[in-house]
Formats: structure tokens, sequence, C-alpha cells
């Protein structure tokens, strides 16, 4: 079997077989294919696209290529959850005790964030102590033992992704549905998890720009996860503008506990309660979807996810006794509006950008982070506002940033006349 005829094929539009997929990720793994023999296989798929079994077989490749991690140990149906990334997104770290002081079994594997978009790793680091490096059997006791553990992806899971992923960003190939859906489904499949409820974002704080394309990526990696026997369903959920009002890691962290005490922002606390419906009824807790969203506006009230929240933070070695003291920074800015009127959009790809800047980001993986700064939102899409009433906060640490805040302020787009709020979660697709 050669390279160059597989390159061919697809380029003019054929499907391709299991062996052909499973020769070309196995050997491009073993360094017998070149770079730019890749390099031109995946710029192929980028303008002819894959069939639903090329896409399912091109993720069993890649799932293959490492080492999967078996959760049997585990008692009970493992859950998980996937976001394809945005602004102010700590949704785990609301949704994963949440879910299990319902008594569903949360096995998390988690990455860092890159560029404007943040990373749970990062966000849990920032708690003091707070260790995201498990070993397996220690991952797989702690989930046994209080029904949580979140980790960082071990280096063997999936090499083919990696390696495959690191040529897209240089190749022009990273926006393609079938690339997309197979390494994100790999991971999530060798992680070991039983139910998989995706959160596919759409806006300008997001991957995914539209919601055809959203429903299209959400279709393709139902499909591939239903081929492998798991439950899997995708939420389409907005990113236009930041979720909940904080971006920053320290920040975040303080608004998912504030959340789970029942006191978090709106959108937040909506998303996490309809996702977490999902994952419990398909852990088979509760019998239909309306007792599980119920049961996890229950969890909140009664203070049990937080209690399990304190639980997991406690369990990874963190210590968070006092939120008062818990962020430190040298100063707060506050970004004021200079004219009246209602919040018509909040460009969630600069307020990233912008916290990125201040340093609650990476521009390069080596870059380190500072967690005490970032933003916090003082109004929301639809919001009315007073001159000189206050837009954001800014939490800063450097010297000079004045081109920052000016990004920040025009992130903000004003109207005279009301405005409505966009719908938070679009489509669930099952």
């Amino acid at each position: 079997m050669r390279m160059i005829d597989i390159i061919e094929k697809k380029r003019d539009g054929h499907a391709l077989s299991k062996e052909e997929i499973f020769f070309l990720i196995n050997e491009y793994v073993a360094q017998q294919i070149p770079d730019y023999q890749m390099s031109s296989f995946l710029m192929a798929v980028y303008f002819q696209g894959m069939t639903d079994e090329e896409s399912s077989l091109l993720t069993e490749a890649i799932l293959h290529s490492g080492e999967t991690i078996d959760l049997s140990s585990i008692d009970g149906i493992k859950v998980d959850k996937h976001s394809t990334g945005g602004v102010g997104d700590k949704t785990t770290i609301v949704l994963g005790p949440l879910v299990a002081s319902a008594g569903a079994k949360v096995a998390k594997l988690s990455g860092r964030g890159l560029g404007h978009t943040g990373g749970t790793l990062d966000k849990l680091e920032s708690i003091p102590g707070l260790s995201i490096n498990l070993s397996i059997n220690d991952f797989i006791d702690q989930v046994n033992d209080i029904g949580i553990a979140v980790a960082g992806q071990t280096a063997n899971l999936t090499p083919a992704d990696k390696l495959l992923y690191a040529l897209r960003d240089v190749t022009g190939t990273v926006q393609s549905i079938p690339l997309i859906a197979s390494s994100i489904m790999s991971k999530k499949l060798a992680s070991g998890s039983d139910v998989i409820v995706l959160d596919v974002k759409i806006g300008a704080g997001a991957f995914m720009k539209t919601l055809e394309d959203a429903e299209e990526l959400s279709r393709v990696m139902v499909n591939i996860g239903q081929s492998f026997g798991k439950k899997v369903v995708a939420f389409i959920t907005d990113m236009s503008q930041p979720l909940g009002f904080t971006v920053g890691n320290k920040l975040e962290i303080k608004e998912a506990i504030e959340t789970l005490e029942g006191h978090g922002p709106e959108d937040l606390t909506t998303l996490v309660t309809e996702i977490g419906a999902y994952m419990i009824h398909s852990a088979n807790i509760k019998p239909t979807l309306e007792e599980s969203k119920a049961y996890m506006q229950e969890m909140i009230a009664s203070k049990k996810a937080y209690q399990k929240q304190m639980e997991f933070i406690r369990a990874q070695g963190g210590t968070l006794d006092d939120l008062d003291d818990f962020i430190s920074v040298k100063e707060i800015i506050e970004i004021t509006a200079e004219e009246e009127g209602y919040v018509e959009s909040i460009n969630a790809l600069e307020i990233g950008l912008a916290a990125m800047k201040l340093g609650a980001g990476r521009k390069t993986k080596e870059d380190e982070i500072d967690y005490d700064v970032g933003i916090v939102l003082n109004k929301k899409v639809g919001d009315k506002v007073a001159k000189d009433e206050v837009l954001a906060y800014v939490y800063n640490n450097l010297k000079s940033i004045d081109d920052i805040l000016t990004q920040i302020y025009d992130a903000f787009i004003l109207s005279k006349k009301p405005v409505e709020k966009q719908p938070l979660i679009y489509k669930i697709i099952t």
C-alpha cells in the first residue's frame, strides 16, 4: 500500500477503506510517512470531506494509536462532557460536582487553554495545592470513593491526534469537520466513559461560527459515538458573549463555586442544569429528563453540589477556605459606558484575547499564566446601561494596559433600542 495512492484517492473524492485509513495513521505515528504527504492528505480531506463511515474509521484508528483507559472497575455508569471551547466557559468545574452529587460517576480528562479560550486544568490549578496529576489507579479510586476526578490527559493517549493536530495547525486544515470530529471523539472514547455529552459552542468566541456548521459537527460526533456503542448527545450553545460574568482562572473558580451555592449567573446555571439533566438521565439515575432537571436544581438548593465540590477539591490536594482572600491583584479598573443604551453584543473573542493579554491565558504553550487577573462583566446582552455605568471590571497586575482597556470597551456594542437576548441553547442533537 502506498501513501500517494491514498492521497490521490481522497483528492478525487472517493471513500477510503478501513485498511487504508489504519495504514496512514499507523505508518504516520511510526514516522514512516513524512509530514509533507500527511499534509497533502489533510488538505484533500479539507476539500473533499469524509463519509460518516470514514469519520468513524479515522476515529478508531486514532483511538488505537496509543493507550486507552479501562474504567470497568468503576462502579456504575461513567459520564463525561466535552466542550469545544469558549470564553468564560467554566462549565466542567460546576457540572462535574453537580452531576456527581446526584450519584453519577464523573471520570474526566481535561486539557489546558491556548489562545482566547481557557483550559479547565489551568483553572483548577489556580486553587492552592490542587493537583491534576493523578495516576490511573488513583484516578479510578477517587471516582469510586467520591464520584468525581478530573485529571490531565496521559502522554500515551491518542498520540496520532497530537501529531495530526500540530500538523493541521500549521497547514490551514484545522477547520475540517471530519478532522475535528475524529480528534475530539478519539480522546473521549479513549477516556473510557459510557455517556458523552458534547457542548458545541457557536458564535464570535467559539470554534464554530455558524449554526449549520455546529449542527453538522454535532451530528458527525454523535454518529461516531453511537457507532462505538456509547450514549452521546450534543448541545449547540451560544458563545457570542462570554459565559457567566467572569473570564480568568481564579475569577471563574469563584463564580463556579458561587453557582453551586445557588447564586450564580443565570446563563451558567441554566446550562449546567440542562446538560446535567441529560447526563444523570443517561446514567439511569432518574427515569425522565424533567425529573432529572428538577433533581439538578435540588442538588444546588440543598448545597449537596457545593459540598461535593469542596470534597473534590480536598481529594485532589486543594485548599479553598476563604473566597474573599482567594484573588489578589494590584488594581481593579472600571470600564464605564460613555453613553446610555442597551447592550446589543459583547464580542467574546475580543474579551478572551484581552484576558489573554492581561496574563490569564497563553499565546504559546510555554507562556506562564497569572491566575489572579481577568475580566468581570457587569453587563450582559440585553441589559440597560446608564451613562458612566460600569460595563466591566479589569483585574490587573501589569504596568500599562491602555490598549487592553480599549479592546474591552470596544467589545461592547450598545444600541439605543431595547435588545432581545439570544437563546443560550440552540439545539440538542441525539
